[in-house]
């Protein structure tokens, strides 16, 4: 997707994207870091828009891994399903109703969950249904790995999970934090 269409789905978006552009291949690999793709066999992608952190996941992930991506956007569904790959299951739905799709793909739970979802634009009650829904579909020693531009997420993600860390890029636009959740 060109960088004028990404921007004209922010405007049109209501609320709904985050970014002023598509993530940077450097917030991608920050964010990937701390998963361990030999033991990943679910993993769950909310908000994925463009792609790019749906390409990197698919390079890396097991042959026979899924990765369930939750986008509500049609520009961003559309280009999504360009993917040709049989690993990628896009859903158009809620990342509320992260167990429905999982039990409907036979998975228990998921090893790693990773967010772009701008929970400053997202009302509370959705943003407590999905972290609560996260907590309890992520695997024992599952994460859930989230960026935002603020701190302003850490408080509410430590009311989640057991233990948050933070890490951080300047080379994104705007810079990042990335939140790495532990149960």
């Amino acid at each position: 997707m060109s960088k004028k269409k990404f921007i004209s789905e922010v405007l049109k978006s209501t609320g709904t994207i985050g970014a002023l552009s598509p993530s940077s291949s450097f917030l991608a690999a920050k964010m990937l870091e701390p998963i361990d793709f030999s033991k990943a066999d679910c993993i769950v992608e909310f908000g994925p828009g463009t792609g790019v952190f749906t390409h990197k996941l698919l390079e890396k992930m097991k042959p026979e891994a899924k990765l369930l991506a939750f986008e509500i956007n049609p520009s961003f569904i559309e280009e999504l399903e360009k993917i040709n790959d049989p690993r990628l299951i896009v859903i158009n739905d809620s990342a509320e109703k992260i167990q429905d799709y999982l039990d409907q793909h036979h998975f228990t739970s998921a090893d790693y969950i990773i967010s772009s979802l701008p929970f400053a634009m997202i009302p509370d009650a959705v943003v407590h249904n999905i972290l609560t829904n996260s907590d309890n579909a992520l695997s024992e020693n599952g994460k859930y790995i989230q960026f935002q531009y603020s701190l302003n997420a850490k408080k509410k993600l430590q009311s989640y999970f057991s233990e948050v860390r933070i890490n951080f890029t300047f080379l994104n636009l705007p810079p990042a934090f990335i939140y790495i959740c532990s149960k």
